[in-house]
């Protein structure tokens, strides 16, 4: 695993973080740090510029940098880019949701609403392809939407979908877990050893 990715991974989502602690398998562990890089990179941009042009023309470069990423060639000497490619050659990753979360950003940073689907539901969807393979997204897509809507502030919403989505979560592997596990965290503000506890008790039961 590439140690600053893991770093950079663990400062800015705290809550995936600590769910990838999960996955047993080091290079599988990896291949989802190099899926939180990526995705940290582009929620950044918006802190770094003033304007929204600006912005919009990081997150194109973004989306150049795919054609490398989903051709084998990336970036040379950019951790995550060769890391992310990497992932997506191991696991045979469709680029269709990778597209869509970088255009999802930049019509956030033209003030439209908040694309559920692209944001949360998407990456959720490739993190179990990593660890299960193909065949998850229905079993995974509730779980993405109970963390989208509660990353959101939409916790009252959240809390209401959250019984079907368990009922989803059925049908996952259990290998599969960790990559919706932080889903059963709803509270930003909650202490990291609470965080543990609660991850350590939603991965026991297969549970949100």
């Amino acid at each position: 695993m590439t140690v600053d990715l893991d770093a950079q991974v663990r400062a800015a989502d705290l809550d995936r973080w600590l769910a990838s602690r999960f996955v047993a398998d080091e290079a599988a562990r990896a291949d989802l740090i190099a899926l939180y890089a990526f995705e940290a990179e582009l929620v950044a941009i918006p802190t770094r510029v003033t304007q929204p042009l600006l912005a919009e023309m990081r997150y194109t470069w973004w989306a150049e940098q795919m054609d490398g990423v989903f051709s084998d060639a990336p970036r040379v000497g950019h951790p995550i880019l060769e890391a992310l490619t990497a992932a997506v050659t191991r696991h045979g990753l469709s680029r269709e949701p990778f597209d869509a979360l970088i255009q999802a950003h930049i019509g956030r940073v033209h003030g439209e609403a908040h694309d559920l689907d692209a944001f949360y539901v998407g990456p959720m969807q490739v993190a179990a392809r990593i660890l299960a393979g193909e065949g998850h997204d229905a079993a995974v897509a509730g779980a993405g939407r109970v963390r989208g809507l509660a990353q959101t502030g939409r916790t009252d919403e959240a809390t209401a979908v959250r019984r079907t989505a368990n009922a989803a979560l059925k049908r996952l592997p259990t290998a599969a877990f960790p990559a919706v596990a932080s889903a059963a965290l709803t509270r930003a503000d909650e202490a990291e050893p609470f965080k543990r506890l609660r991850l350590f008790w939603s991965v026991l039961r297969g549970r949100l």
